[in-house]
């Protein structure tokens, strides 16, 4: 595994890339870390992904997103926009390089909407796989994690208050207001301190991130796609609505303007959490269904 630094649009983006040495072109493949300040690792998550698929002699390149690692720029700063095309930069560095094919995108969580983003805009993306990838709104998605999380340790009132607080947070973030009325919001809410421990890093820039990305509903994109998409999920994830999203994304699947080769495989992995591990390690299967399906498609 090599560092590469690459630029994107008004940002340097560094990275790791590895190519394996098979004596002839490999298939590539862009890994795209999820919310917040993830970097080419994504935490733990990607590589012993980044492993299973190297020794399956597939290239893989991931980078940090702007403003983290030795990445330039400011992810606060900007959109989902601005964050595809950075996914956008990093697969052309990736099929310029010498060995390389072709290459599809690969994106986990958040960073399945942005890949679904990135390849909506161009027509030369071979597949796209997005791995716990809401099929709805982040507003909708963060609410249902949420409510999941505060089960487990506040009493059904207090689950329920601090739900419409969310509710009213979001409603704020969609008039305009400021991170000062949001903050007035939550220290008028009188809730109890395991609640309000969930804003508590929460700032100005953030408030602001999440405004701009609280409505992006990733079904036009989907509708707009004209490669395969697998979408990938694990059964028992906390975080994503699994049931609702795999409707809201075969929905979109099924619309009458959607290009004959633009097909959806949808995988759930019975038992397996958000990043489709179960105890820890990879879900049964999971790291040789990606294999299959990449190399089936490139």
């Amino acid at each position: 595994m090599g560092d590469v630094v690459f630029a994107g649009p008004g940002v340097e983006l560094a990275g790791a890339l590895d190519v394996p040495e098979r004596g002839g072109p490999v298939p590539g493949v862009v890994l795209v870390g999820g919310s917040g300040p993830s970097d080419r690792h994504n935490d733990v998550h990607f590589p012993p992904i980044r492993r299973h698929l190297v020794d399956a002699g597939i290239a893989v390149l991931s980078y940090d997103k702007r403003g983290v690692g030795g990445s330039s720029g400011n992810w606060l700063d900007g959109t989902l926009d601005d964050l595809a095309a950075d996914a956008t930069a990093a697969l052309d560095f990736l099929r310029a390089r010498p060995g390389v094919a072709s290459a599809g995108l690969f994106g986990h969580s958040e960073g399945g909407w942005v890949v679904l983003r990135a390849a909506t805009a161009r027509d030369d993306v071979p597949w796209v796989v997005v791995n716990g990838c809401p099929g709805m709104t982040p507003a909708l998605q963060d609410r249902y994690g949420l409510e999941n999380e505060l089960r487990r340790d506040l009493s059904p009132d207090d689950v329920t208050a601090a739900l419409d607080l969310y509710d009213r947070l979001v409603e704020a973030g969609r008039r305009g207001a400021d991170f000062a009325e949001a903050t007035r919001l939550i220290r008028s809410s009188r809730l109890p301190p395991a609640v309000t421990a969930y804003t508590e890093g929460v700032d100005e820039r953030l408030w602001g991130f999440l405004c701009r990305k609280q409505d992006h509903d990733p079904a036009p994109d989907v509708v707009g796609l004209r490669c395969p998409l697998l979408a990938v999920f694990g059964g028992a994830d906390a975080v994503v609505p699994v049931a609702g999203s795999a409707h809201l994304l075969t929905a979109a699947a099924t619309h009458p303007g959607r290009l004959p080769g633009a097909t959806l495989t949808v995988r759930v992995f019975p038992g397996a959490d958000h990043r489709v591990q179960v105890d820890g390690g990879p879900a049964p299967g999971y790291r040789e269904a990606l294999v299959d399906w990449i190399t089936g498609h490139a």
